[in-house]
């Protein structure tokens, strides 16, 4: 599969205010204390320095993860302090940032290995706002790990394609250039809600787990995104 075109560093860039809890439990309260100290540090950054935006560093890390071989930590962490990739001066900041990354990296490293649900930081929305305002930073963050480690977007594995789609119809359609990933998100419904929107970023994480992390023996991710003109769950 050839890589789809994630959008500029800009937009995956510290933009918004910390993310809500999305699953229909509350986050727990380590990662209450978790999201406000690096929305603190993140918004005390060293010039130049432009960190990923919470929602963004989730799908980032999740992206990291799902890569074929592991990535190693100097490597991933480089975009985490900032947007281009800019070295982050040696001192407190940087260690403080570094441990509690670290601690977000390694949850959602135990829930891919368990294949369990995890909350993932998205947006909080306005009344007003469709869900896919609180998604698209965190599959900015997600594409954003594609394009610097390619290797899960090289794989041709048709296992891929749709917990993909469920991540990119996030997108405008003229940012996924890959025909085959469009054509999987044409038959894909957005979700009508913060919950169901919440649901398939887990389930598409999951699903790529499967496929890129396999275990035996395996059993099914659960139910798949409604395609056009089907049902949806009640």
């Amino acid at each position: 599969m050839s890589p789809t075109r994630p959008p500029g560093p800009r937009a995956a860039s510290r933009a918004a205010a910390a993310p809500a809890a999305a699953s229909p439990e509350a986050s727990s309260a380590q990662d209450e204390t978790t999201i406000a100290r690096l929305q603190d540090l993140f918004e005390s950054a060293p010039a130049p320095l432009e960190p990923l935006d919470l929602s963004a560093l989730d799908g980032y890390l999740c992206g990291v993860l799902l890569q074929p071989a592991r990535v190693p930590a100097a490597q991933w962490l480089a975009g985490v302090f900032d947007v281009e990739g800019r070295a982050a001066p040696a001192g407190a900041w940087r260690d403080e940032v570094t441990t509690l990354v670290q601690r977000r990296h390694a949850a959602l490293e135990r829930a891919l290995a368990g294949r369990t649900w995890f909350d993932p930081w998205l947006e909080a929305l306005a009344e007003s706002q469709p869900p896919r305002d609180a998604v698209l930073p965190w599959v900015a963050g997600f594409a954003l790990a594609m394009d610097r480690f390619p290797a899960l977007m090289e794989r041709d594995d048709p296992a891929q394609l749709e917990p993909l789609a469920l991540l990119y119809l996030h997108f405008d359609a003229e940012d996924v250039d890959d025909e085959r990933l469009a054509e999987a998100i044409e038959e894909l419904e957005p979700p009508a809600d913060l919950a169901e929107a919440a649901e398939d970023v887990v389930t598409a994480v999951l699903r790529l787990a499967d496929a890129t992390r396999p275990r035996a023996p395996a059993e099914g991710r659960g139910r798949s995104r409604a395609r056009k003109g089907a049902a949806r769950r009640s």
